[in-house]
């Protein structure tokens, strides 16, 4: 594709950590121009975050650099009447602002929607939160796991002795910033443009949970935690074998009856107790041990090419490292590297491919108010102004 999907859109990006951050890379990874208006003292929280703590000191953590490539940085005190000023002056150039504060600080700052879109009819404010802007809970804490929690998937994950658990990354946080990026990528092509968006972290996990929900709220079924089975059919989940974990999802009648014959389990298959799927489905944990027995023997790798050469869903279960290293997902693509202070950084580009090209960050994550002087200039300030308001601390 010749031309950037979101070229000529500026973003303002007054978000922190995760869920904001991550919801503006995307967007500049299609191309807008994003902004990202951070505290002149220590900027982004993320920037001090991470596994390596000389980064962290360096104010340029891991988890700042995972979703701040393709951004510019400027410095703003925002409880300030210069950078209130300079704000609303930066929105009228604007198509895009985004923000993750609790709800109701951007209006107590004299900085809501109503106040910036006075300056900005065209405007697209989004406001990320755990639980939306208004509600019994709209100004709690909204952590990442707090989410998870109030959300009910900590109570499906695990197993039925072990739940509930946290899903291993920070799940609402990315789930909330994708939302808030198809949101505002749908904003953008409304005529005319102009809009609020409310984006609620928690709703945002919960409309991910299709069937489980739909299980509850149409069948009555309370959800559960499961493990690593499938309860829609049998044989489907993690099998052991010689050496690591697969997947197996033999769902389809064909399927199992393709598994259980390269496994040489013909036995298996005139046994009443698994001649349907629902007898399958009862009888799956039995069924799980006549087919590990087999399985066992064998390592992972070699099931995994057998297996799908016959037509039975299969895939080896990785660790990070080795799903990062994976020729199919080397081979695309996603992972690419930016040169930052004399070393190389590895980041994922966008998970999405356009016309056979995959939009790949090409600017290294900012320092912190890299882009003063080029911004602020372009307001208007002249260079000794500038230099005041830093002085000042409003920059």
């Amino acid at each position: 594709m010749a031309t950037e999907p979101l070229a000529g859109i500026r973003v303002l990006d007054l978000t922190n950590v995760l869920a904001g951050p991550y919801c503006c890379y995307q967007l500049a990874l299609m191309g807008a121009e994003v902004i990202k208006v951070e505290r002149p003292q220590g900027g982004d929280l993320a920037r001090v975050l991470g596994a390596d703590p000389d980064r962290n000191t360096a104010g340029m953590g891991i988890s700042f650099l995972a979703q701040n490539a393709d951004k510019k940085s400027v410095t703003l005190d925002m409880k300030s009447a210069k950078g209130k000023a300079l704000l609303k002056k930066l929105v009228q150039t604007a198509d895009v602002l985004v923000e993750n504060f609790r709800p109701g600080v951007m209006d107590r700052l004299g900085l809501g929607y109503n106040v910036l879109r006075a300056e900005n009819a065209n405007l697209i404010y989004c406001a990320i939160s755990g639980f939306g802007q208004d509600g019994p809970r709209k100004k709690d804490p909204a952590y990442d796991q707090i989410v998870q929690g109030i959300s009910g998937v900590m109570s499906i994950t695990g197993a039925a002795d072990t739940a509930p658990y946290r899903v291993g990354y920070p799940l609402a946080d990315t789930v909330g910033g994708l939302t808030a990026a198809f949101a505002i990528s749908a904003a953008l092509n409304a005529k005319p443009r102009g809009a609020f968006l409310d984006i609620a972290m928690s709703e945002a996990v919960v409309s991910t949970m299709g069937w489980v929900v739909s299980n509850y709220l149409i069948g009555g079924v309370t959800p559960g935690a499961h493990g690593n089975e499938n309860t829609t059919s049998a044989p489907s989940g993690t099998f052991a074998t010689a050496d690591n974990s697969i997947n197996i999802a033999a769902n389809r009648d064909e399927q199992w009856q393709a598994l259980a014959r390269h496994l040489g389990r013909d036995d298996l298959l005139d046994n009443p107790d698994y001649a349907t799927r629902e007898d399958r489905k009862r009888n799956r944990h039995t069924l799980r041990d006549e087919l590990e027995a087999t399985l066992r023997t064998r390592p992972a790798r070699e099931w995994v090419g057998e297996l799908n050469a016959i037509g039975v869903p299969t895939g080896q279960v990785m660790t990070v490292p080795e799903a990062l290293a994976d020729e199919q997902l080397t081979g695309r693509g996603l992972i690419g590297t930016l040169p930052v202070q004399s070393k190389e950084l590895k980041l994922t580009g966008s998970p999405v491919v356009m016309d056979g090209q995959r939009r790949m960050p090409r600017t290294a994550p900012p320092d912190l108010g890299a882009d003063n002087a080029a911004i602020w200039s372009e307001l208007g300030l002249t260079r000794d102004e500038i230099n005041a308001l830093m002085k000042e601390g409003v920059i």
